[in-house]
């Protein structure tokens, strides 16, 4: 299940995120992912890091979904490796034991996946930055299962909201809250004036299909 916060508050980080320019939109000029995806936007929210305000901003708001929709969370763990600064935040936020996850095992040493503490039967609230289909967060998770934790769910700053990312988190019983979306980034946008209204409809046709969306 993926939901949002509040909508004043998915108003607010997209606005926070287009203001230190973390996201981009370029509707004529498409980005290329590492997929091979063309792409009218571009998040890399790693940006607003050095940005001392909209990281502030950002952490209370993860922290207060943590409070609010876990309240059980017993430690927070990072998504390697954007996730993890900001699991740092809000773990010190909360007074929260924190760890992260590895995109794979360590190839040397101990090999371990998930570095830090973990008890048995922990509750555990993973963070991540960015959810655009969902694998890497979810895989995230299914290590901390199998190191014998228990993941309430998930708090990401921003989601796409794809489909395949709502099949996944659903297949995989997991509950993820963002901050913000696409929906609320547009919005912001043509407040903005970095879009315009006659580019709406290309960049919503992205989001429905973006695998084979081509700039028009």
């Amino acid at each position: 299940m993926i939901t949002i916060a509040k909508p004043e508050i998915a108003r607010a980080i997209s606005l926070e995120l287009l203001d230190v320019g973390a996201i981009q939109i370029r509707p004529a000029k498409p980005f290329t992912w590492a997929s091979g995806w063309k792409s009218p936007i571009y998040c890399d929210n790693r940006l607003a890091l050095s940005f001392p305000e909209t990281r502030s901003i950002i952490k209370h708001y993860l922290s207060d979904v943590i409070r609010s929709q876990f309240p059980d969370a017993e430690a927070i763990a990072g998504v390697a490796t954007a996730g993890i600064p900001q699991g740092v935040l809000v773990a010190e936020s909360l007074d929260l034991p924190f760890m992260y996850v590895r995109s794979k095992p360590k190839g040397h040493g101990m090999e371990n996946l998930v570095e830090g503490k973990l008890e048995k039967g922990q509750k555990i609230v993973l963070v991540e930055d960015l959810v655009s289909t969902g694998g890497s967060s979810i895989k995230a998770a299914e290590a901390l299962k199998s190191a014998g934790a228990e993941v309430l769910g998930m708090a990401a700053i921003f989601t796409y909201g794809f489909d395949v990312a709502v099949e996944n988190f659903e297949k995989a019983n997991i509950k993820l809250v963002c901050l913000s979306d696409y929906p609320h980034l547009l919005e912001e946008a043509l407040v903005k004036k970095l879009i315009q209204n006659d580019e709406l409809a290309t960049l919503k046709e992205w989001r429905d299909n973006p695998s084979e969306w081509t700039a028009s």
